[in-house]
């Protein structure tokens, strides 16, 4: 027994001198990956200083819960209010237009066969811009038996979820309680042009010279069928066609002195049909089987100019266009006058296979942005091809001549170019933390199999880009000693390639080493230092073990530790983190 508690007593002695010399030891030993708080602070601790990687200036490693938020105010469709003061409306007409709410909404649809519905919000640029062409719209619909209305999503939620209202405005159209999505222009013509459509024949007879003169002094574009009958399989082929195409007036007449003035002679066979245009090619006839089907690719492909000016106003007919290849011409407007004709004798080419643009580069407002986005800079005359189905861009060398675009279109069409990406010149140095990738190098670094790589695609304008760089720089110095691991950024506005797809600022993506040919990670996680460094643990392909800083106990310093701590205290202060 005696000597059962002698072996106690030594142990109970031995544990308790283990417990106070453990801690003054200095240890190199790999991390715990349970204990990362180093990673976050070193703020009263003595430390090895020559140990530590250089300090951000900034201590804030937190991160907005809406990091995801695309900044960008282009988007075509507004869903978060501003941060700036309450919009004050201007003094609109709205005397037409019903406000609606949760209260009165079920009588505006009992008692209204068709009524249009906008779900709009004040602070909205895009609803304040609607504002007067919509009560314009309401205003001539009064009396045709159709009922404008609006419904603030802002007041009325329930009202906007039963709507599935995700973006600002919605426009839905009523007919008997049934909606559709309104997808037309929104200005007043449109709007008015539109119902009239949905509400009508769709298709309106000229049976004198007096109305066909007042149709082709008004309208820009109108289409008109000379048929044998006006009523029958020709006119109700030609009302179906009229349906399809909201943006595009249908007209049809029997009388041979309206067709000679709409250039149609009155002695061809019937039925015959002519799309007259206020542009260069102002007259283009219909040499088809006159069918719906025919008739609509017919309007479709020649209803544009042979080259659409770019604008704001013009955008929808070209983004909503079933054609989704277009030819891009970029260049000032004082030289443009000498390339435009090229560009439209080329058009004619390709009729219903392209649309053709000219976009003036030295227009602030709408030419910039588009330049921007194609990586054009200069006066031009600069060629691109887009194709709207996949976001592909294509650059066109040599100089801007008739022969040259026809070829570069025809190998466009082909699928036979190389697609081109914007890319800043590559760094002459690229030796800090976090690499910079451009589109001419992100191959060599992102896509070396041999790495796994976190990389940020950020914006310049983006704040909370820029609330993440201290972060992102913190974790990149703590990384630095690891060579399978690359933490690196792009300038997603100038730079493109097409592993690195962005649908906002910062998009944070990782490329694991040897899966380069998949497509990357989306970073789905928290935005501090210890949040990346968990994902890199969890998700590298190439295993890493993370030294961490020399800890020396407060209590028991040893005397070379703490004259070198006192040496270097001057160089680092004591409230900077990791």
């Amino acid at each position: 027994m005696t000597s059962f508690r002698c072996f106690l007593v030594l142990s109970l002695v031995s544990f308790l001198l283990l417990s106070t010399v453990l801690p003054s030891i200095s240890t190199n030993d790999e991390q715990d990956d349970d204990d990362l708080r180093f990673l976050e602070e070193t703020e009263g601790k003595s430390v090895d200083i020559a140990s530590l990687p250089h300090l951000s200036d900034s201590d804030d490693d937190q991160f907005p819960d809406d990091d995801e938020e695309d900044e960008d105010s282009g988007s075509e469709q507004e869903t978060d209010a501003p941060l700036s003061d309450p919009y004050k409306a201007p003094q609109i007409d709205e005397k037409d237009v019903v406000v609606l709410t949760q209260g009165n909404f079920s009588d505006f649809i009992k008692n209204n066969k068709f009524g249009m519905v906008e779900f709009y919000a004040p602070w909205c640029g895009h609803c304040q811009s609607l504002a007067p062409e919509y009560a314009a719209a309401a205003t001539e619909m009064k009396g045709e038996g159709v009922v404008l209305a609006k419904v603030d999503a802002t007041q009325e939620d329930e009202l906007a979820e039963e709507y599935d209202v995700e973006g600002l405005p919605t426009i839905y159209f009523l007919v008997d309680g049934k909606h559709t999505l309104y997808p037309a222009a929104r200005n007043k013509d449109a709007i008015v042009t539109w119902i009239k459509k949905q509400i009508g024949p769709g298709i309106y007879n000229v049976t004198t010279l007096d109305d066909a003169e007042r149709i082709l002094t008004s309208e820009s574009e109108v289409a008109l069928g000379y048929l044998n009958s006006l009523v029958g399989p020709e006119s109700d082929e030609l009302a179906a066609t009229s349906k399809l195409l909201d943006d595009i007036k249908f007209y049809q007449t029997m009388n041979p002195d309206v067709a000679k003035l709409f250039h149609i002679d009155p002695e061809v066979k019937r039925p015959a049909l002519v799309l007259l245009k206020k542009d260069a090619e102002k007259i283009c006839h219909f040499d088809g089987l006159f069918v719906k089907t025919a008739i609509n690719e017919f309007v479709t492909s020649n209803k544009l100019p042979l080259v659409t000016i770019f604008s704001r106003e013009s955008a929808p007919s070209i983004f909503e266009s079933s054609i989704k290849m277009h030819l891009l011409l970029f260049a000032t407007l004082n030289i443009s006058d000498k390339y435009i004709p090229v560009l439209q004798e080329a058009a004619k080419l390709f009729k219903g296979k392209l649309i053709s643009i000219y976009v003036q580069v030295d227009n602030e407002e709408s030419g910039k942005p588009v330049a921007n986005f194609f990586g054009v800079s200069g006066n031009g005359p600069t060629i691109r091809a887009y194709s709207g189905d996949d976001a592909k861009k294509f650059a066109m060398n040599g100089d801007v001549t008739f022969n040259n675009i026809k070829a570069f279109a025809e190998d466009f069409l082909a699928g036979r170019l190389k697609p081109f990406y914007k890319s800043d010149p590559i760094p002459d140095t690229n030796n800090e933390d976090v690499k910079e990738v451009v589109g001419d190098n992100f191959d060599e670094i992102v896509l070396d199999e041999s790495k796994d790589v976190l990389l940020e695609i950020y914006a310049p304008w983006c704040g909370h880009c820029r609330s993440l760089e201290p972060t992102y720089n913190k974790l990149a110095q703590h990384l630095r000693g690891i060579n399978s691991l690359v933490i690196a950024k792009m300038d997603g506005t100038t730079n493109e390639h097409p592993k690195a797809k962005s649908a906002g600022f910062p998009t944070m993506l990782f490329f694991p080493a040897g899966k380069k040919s998949s497509d990357p990670m989306k970073v789905n996680t928290g935005r501090t230092v210890v949040d990346f460094y968990k994902f890199l643990k969890e998700h590298a392909t190439i295993p890493f073990k993370l030294k961490k800083a020399v800890l020396v106990p407060k209590d028991k310093p040893t005397k070379t530790s703490d004259s070198k701590v006192r040496e270097k205290s001057s160089s680092v202060s004591s409230k900077q983190e990791l």
